[in-house]
């Protein structure tokens, strides 16, 4: 399956299929889940980024287990809207993994998604290592909540 809109993977999941957000670093994958109603996304895990087939297979398995039906991927988006080369490693991160198996996939514009997510933990008196635990997940559930909601309003 190709990339496509947001609004065109909704259309696209099947009934009470969850999304899985994805907030892809040069080191980690922040993991977050949707519900199966596609209203609330929640922080899941982080995997270690190794190589392609490794990441592969540890997103697989979260696909499986958790029924996904499709994927919203973070596209760092530069702050003037352009795309610059971390955009090119997420779009070929992408196109490999579907390589290997056909999902659905949405890309959704990060921009300060992480940022966000430190404000956040900053206010709440995090550590700086449970800030460094939990950044990636926290900011792959704001990724997918910003498009669950964009979901809602367009559906």
């Amino acid at each position: 399956m190709t990339v496509m809109t947001v609004p065109e993977l909704r259309a696209a999941l099947p009934r009470h299929a969850r999304l899985l957000g994805l907030d892809l670093g040069t080191k980690t994958i922040g993991l977050a889940l949707s519900d199966v109603r596609g209203a609330i996304a929640t922080p899941f895990d982080t995997v270690r980024r190794t190589k392609l087939g490794a990441d592969a297979a540890a997103l697989f398995a979260v696909i499986d287990k958790h029924e996904v039906g499709g994927l919203v991927v973070g596209l760092p988006v530069e702050m003037d809207g352009g795309e610059g080369p971390r955009c090119q490693s997420t779009r070929a991160f992408v196109r490999n993994l579907l390589a290997l198996r056909d999902l659905p996939v949405a890309f959704w514009d990060e921009r300060l998604s992480t940022a966000a997510v430190t404000r956040t933990l900053l206010d709440a008196d995090a550590s700086r290592k449970r800030r460094a635990e939990v950044v990636d997940k926290m900011a792959a559930a704001y990724i997918l909540q910003g498009a669950l909601d964009a979901m809602g309003r367009v559906c």
